[in-house]
């Protein structure tokens, strides 16, 4: 590993007030609620994804103890379709006990910040250095690529002993001058620089504003960090959903349990086998019962081999185990998986 470059954060400054994303909706502004609640969102979440749940979300809860005022399914519904959803409910719990043990005010220091629920190291970072200037490092993804290339840092980060020497780097890093004006634009900076120019594919070395102190650029070789030996891998799973309707109209749905697969939202009846599902129809039922189109469904380290059976039931008939039936008013308001909200709006 190279020596740390001098002048580094002052690159990073004044190439992301120039050139940075300063247009998003979270920008500008040292309110911890929406700080906050747009790094949990952008967490695993495209910034496309994320511009168009941000508003909705505020609008429904503007701030704080709006939200932690709120119903665990009101918070799910309007989170269906981010995926990662143990971040809404983190969010929720964080949200009350930001209400319940700090007055409905959000700590003000990053180690504080990270002893609420659903707020690690690198987030509670980010939010201590946009709102209140604090010189504290973040290590998202994207930043770990930017630092580990400039560095030359070629351990392997999945030894926890060597991310926590990049921490330790990271925070050297940082503004040594003006630090409460400097530390918002150094850390959005490098997000951004992480995000549009350090590509973890195809990096546009020549219009970065630190390629000459990049000791990866100047080994031809940027592709090869971050250094991650271990693989992580993926498996399979089938599952049968039972897609039942009443005469109404209305769907059946179970909540599903905590922990585990879209713990806690709402869901088709889902079993290993079609011979699984049938069990759980009323007699006779099963001879109605009409096949859909299978699909994948991807999650992050799993595959979801998903079977759509769908289903009409009579008035008083309804599959057996503890879901209920939802009218077509009420469905669309849940927190939903997102490929049974699309089998749903089919």
């Amino acid at each position: 590993m190279n020596p740390r470059p001098q002048g580094f954060a002052g690159r990073i400054v004044r190439w992301q007030k120039l050139h940075g994303r300063n247009s998003l909706p979270w920008q500008g502004t040292r309110d911890p609620y929406r700080v906050w609640l747009s790094e949990i969102m952008l967490q695993q979440t495209q910034v496309a994804t994320v511009l168009d749940y941000y508003p909705r979300f505020l609008g429904r809860f503007p701030d704080v103890r709006a939200l932690a005022a709120a119903g665990e399914d009101d918070v799910l519904g309007l989170w269906s379709g981010l995926g990662y959803y143990s971040r809404a409910r983190n969010l929720h719990r964080c949200a009350q006990a930001v209400v319940r043990d700090h007055g409905g005010e959000f700590p003000r220091s990053a180690q504080a910040l990270q002893a609420l629920p659903g707020i690690g190291r690198s987030t509670a970072a980010a939010i201590a250095s946009f709102c209140f200037g604090e010189r504290v490092a973040i290590l998202d993804g994207n930043v770990k690529r930017v630092l580990t290339r400039v560095l030359g840092f070629g351990a392997d980060l999945q030894v926890a002993a060597n991310e926590k020497a990049l921490w330790e780097e990271a925070q050297a890093m940082l503004p040594l001058r003006s630090v409460q004006e400097a530390m918002p634009g150094y850390t959005q900076g490098l997000m951004d620089l992480g995000a549009t120019v350090c590509l973890s594919r195809s990096p546009n070395c020549l219009i970065c504003p630190v390629h000459d102190l990049c000791s990866a650029q100047a080994q031809g070789r940027p592709e090869d960090y971050p250094v991650k030996k271990r693989k992580l891998k993926r498996s399979a799973q089938a599952l049968w959903m039972l897609l039942a309707r009443d005469a109404r109209g209305a769907v059946w749905l179970e909540k599903r349990p905590v922990p585990g697969i879209w713990a806690g939202l709402h869901c088709l009846p889902s079993f290993g086998s079609r011979a699984a599902l049938e069990e759980t129809l009323p007699a006779g039922a099963a001879t109605h019962l009409q096949e859909g189109e299978p699909f994948v469904h991807v999650l992050t380290h799993k595959d979801l081999h998903l079977h759509p059976v769908a289903l009409k039931l009579p008035s008083g008939a309804s599959p057996s185990g503890g879901g209920e039936w939802f009218a077509a008013d009420r469905w669309p308001q849940l927190g939903l998986p997102a490929p049974v909200r699309r089998l749903l709006e089919n």
